[in-house]
């Protein structure tokens, strides 16, 4: 056999090799997102089910007696409105917040010749692992008058430890000393060279972090439990999450009393337009984030792999 035919035979084999592999992974990519996205898919078309369909699992791949009355029963409550401005409030002015703590102190903590870094590098690291607990937060947040207002919620999730170290790492490895070196030699001093050179290059991180944090501000609701007892501060997680609560409390007050079978049928209608609800609830409250994530995803990809790879 000729050389040229035995190029061509390991080409020829090693194409169907990269065929094959190829067709596994993108049959096992495949059955993966499907594991992955069906649960959201499934609570789409549930929420537009009627509960008798759903409660028979008659819903699988298309709602089954399409209605809005789930929808039309969560927005009868006003306090969902409300809930919904507060929660983009919130949202907002804590991913500004943190921004303008995290990304200067993870600046300041990757300049090498910064003294002092070591210690407060300790300091920080430590209170990853170890914190006051629920009680001692309760009470400083009390003592600084933050209770029952807005900026409880803000100021004491504002700032993480792990956030502030992932942008430490995007400065550490992605800014190399002779861009600082250069700039000092223009003489600009460390304010002017974060404003006006490290910032700028800085929007992959910005995205990372401005991502995580108002994902956990949106889906936060046990601080608004601790420290808000106004309705008029209540963010939508906790409204849908009291929402909830009352039409499980509702029907096991009513199966208590003596009913009729009117009354016993009506019961059975409530118990499952509650569970219809529930559907109708976990779309509402993630529709805000499944939106906003496109514009950042670009942003949020490049800003999780920066520093994973050199060369």
């Amino acid at each position: 056999m000729s050389e040229n035919a035995l190029i061509h035979k390991k080409r020829f084999s090693k194409s169907i090799s990269d065929r094959a592999f190829g067709i596994i992974n993108t049959a096992l990519v495949t059955i993966v997102m499907l594991i992955v996205l069906y649960p959201l898919y499934f609570t789409v078309i549930a929420s537009f089910s009627n509960p008798y369909e759903i409660y028979k699992g008659n819903v699988l791949l298309y709602p089954a007696g399409f209605t809005w009355d789930a929808y039309k029963n969560v927005f009868k409550n006003s306090e969902i409105w409300q809930g919904y401005v507060n929660s983009i409030i919130n949202t907002a002015l804590t991913v500004v917040y943190s921004l303008a703590v995290t990304i200067p102190c993870a600046y300041v903590m990757s300049r090498k010749y910064f003294r002092g870094r070591g210690i407060l590098t300790v300091f920080f690291v430590f209170t990853m692992y170890f914190g006051g607990g629920m009680i001692p937060g309760y009470l400083l947040i009390k003592q600084l008058g933050l209770i029952n207002t807005r900026w409880a919620l803000i100021v004491g999730g504002g700032f993480s430890v792990y956030n502030m170290i992932i942008t430490r790492t995007f400065y550490t490895t992605n800014f190399p000393d002779e861009l600082y070196e250069a700039a000092r030699i223009d003489g600009a001093n460390e304010l002017r060279i974060f404003v006006s050179v490290a910032l700028p290059l800085s929007g992959a991180i910005i995205a990372v972090i401005a991502l995580y944090n108002a994902v956990g501000s949106w889906n936060s609701f046990f601080s608004v439990l601790l420290y808000i007892d106004s309705k008029k501060l209540y963010t939508l997680q906790y409204v849908l999450r009291n929402i909830l609560i009352q039409n499980q409390q509702m029907t096991i007050i009513e199966s208590m009393n003596s009913m009729d079978s009117l009354q016993v049928e009506a019961l059975l209608k409530r118990k499952l337009m509650a569970e219809s609800m529930k559907y109708s609830i976990i779309f509402i409250s993630s529709a805000p984030m499944l939106i906003a994530y496109p514009f950042v995803q670009k942003h949020f990809v490049k800003g999780v792999m920066i520093g994973s790879l050199k060369g």
